[in-house]
C-alpha cells in the first residue's frame, strides 16, 4: 500500500519524534536566551546613556545573570 506525503511525514514524525523534540525544544531556549541578551544589551545602553550608572563597578554581565538565574541542570 503506498502512503501520501503526509501519511509518511507523520511516520518519519513519530519514529523520530523525541529526537526532534529535544531540537526544537534546545532551539528555542537559544531563541530565548538570544531575546533576554538583546534586551539586557539595550537597557545597559539606556543607562549608560541617561547616566543611571548601570556601567559601575557593581554591574553584572549578561552571562554571569543568565547562568545564575536561568541555567539548567
Amino acid at each position: 500500500m503506498k502512503q501520501t506525503a503526509v501519511e509518511w511525514l507523520v511516520e518519519k514524525l513519530d519514529q523520530n519524534f523525541d529526537y526532534v523534540a529535544d531540537t526544537i525544544i534546545e532551539q528555542a531556549k537559544e531563541m530565548e536566551k538570544g531575546q533576554h541578551q538583546e534586551t539586557w544589551d539595550v537597557a545597559h545602553q539606556a543607562g549608560r546613556f541617561e547616566g543611571k550608572g548601570i556601567a559601575e563597578k557593581d554591574w553584572q554581565t549578561f552571562e554571569g545573570y543568565w547562568e545564575e538565574n536561568f541555567k539548567s541542570e
